[in-house]
């Protein structure tokens, strides 16, 4: 057995935690540990866009100035 054959997926298409051998990689998020980390998948990406929303870098405060200085203004 390889290192990712013993790892969990969550499969985006079918909504369901899958095994290695699941569907194709740009359906699934993962790998995960176990199979209660993958039944969480989308509760940590959720969590993860949160914080990155609320991120200073990601977030440009002088969003509306930098505009205006790229059209002249």
């Amino acid at each position: 057995m390889t290192e990712l054959e013993d790892t969990w997926w969550y499969c985006m298409k079918h909504h369901a935690v899958e095994r290695y051998g699941g569907c194709r990689a740009a359906d699934r998020l993962g790998p995960y540990g176990t199979r209660e980390e993958a039944t969480h998948a989308l509760e940590r990406v959720q969590e993860r866009n949160e914080a990155w929303d609320e991120d200073p870098r990601w977030n440009d405060e002088d969003e509306d100035d930098d505009k205006d200085d790229r059209a002249g203004r």
